[in-house]
């Protein structure tokens, strides 16, 4: 080996795609303090006020946050490798966790409508439910072929969709939106249901440009 075919290790620490999982994991620290904190709160007055729905809600709640917290599992190309049968499990609960967090979500908001909600939240949570399942049926249609590379883009979509519920609660908390009327809420809602299957694109592209760059001299030494 010559001195020229030496190169300093890749430090895989720093690939981008922890930098994006850090800032979600970020937006659930802030979701579950400023949003969800009444969970641990049994004389909160949002007790109250899901009383009625709280058999529909708990379902969707539960399923909701499986799917939510084990899929970034299904992202680490390590994790596949080294326990595929795990990825499988966790693929599988995935796929059951939205197949029930997202009609159930959509009847909760509608159930929340007859409670003087405004239709158009009604409309919106039909959208990401309906967006929700598609992307991830096509993305389960495409791994049942052995399309393992499509199988990724749709499940990247899929997860895109989920994020919603993040996405909402922290534009609005941080930005103190949630404080200027429904109208902006509802603007939100629909800004972020728009924009969550473009960004997933995005996403992709950028991964597409990274793979696609020309290796480095020492690495093409390396190579050789």
């Amino acid at each position: 080996m010559t001195t020229a075919s030496v190169s300093l290790p890749r430090m895989s620490w720093l690939r981008p795609k922890y930098f994006l999982f850090a800032f979600i994991t970020l937006m659930l620290a802030y979701v579950l303090r400023h949003d969800e904190i009444f969970l641990i709160d049994p004389q909160d007055p949002e007790w109250q006020h899901i009383h009625s729905f709280r058999w529909f809600l708990l379902p969707h709640g539960i399923a909701g946050a499986c799917a939510l917290l084990l899929a970034p599992m299904q992202f680490s190309d390590r994790l596949r490798r080294r326990f595929a049968k795990l990825h499988r499990v966790v693929g599988r609960i995935y796929v059951g966790g939205v197949l029930i967090a997202a009609p159930f979500g959509f009847y909760v908001q509608y159930f929340e409508e007859r409670m003087g909600a405004p239709r158009s939240f009604s409309l919106a949570a039909a959208a990401q439910a309906t967006t929700w399942i598609v992307t991830t049926l096509i993305a389960m249609a495409f791994i049942l072929q052995g399309k393992v590379e499509a199988h990724r883009r749709w499940m990247t979509r899929s997860f895109a969709v989920a994020l919603v519920f993040l996405e909402v609660r922290v534009v609005l908390g941080v930005t103190g939106w949630e404080n200027l009327g429904i109208h902006v809420a509802e603007t939100t809602v629909w800004a972020c249901n728009v924009f969550a299957l473009l960004a997933a694109d995005i996403v992709l592209q950028c991964q597409e440009l990274l793979r696609s760059r020309p290796l480095r001299p020492a690495a093409r030494v390396a190579a050789d």
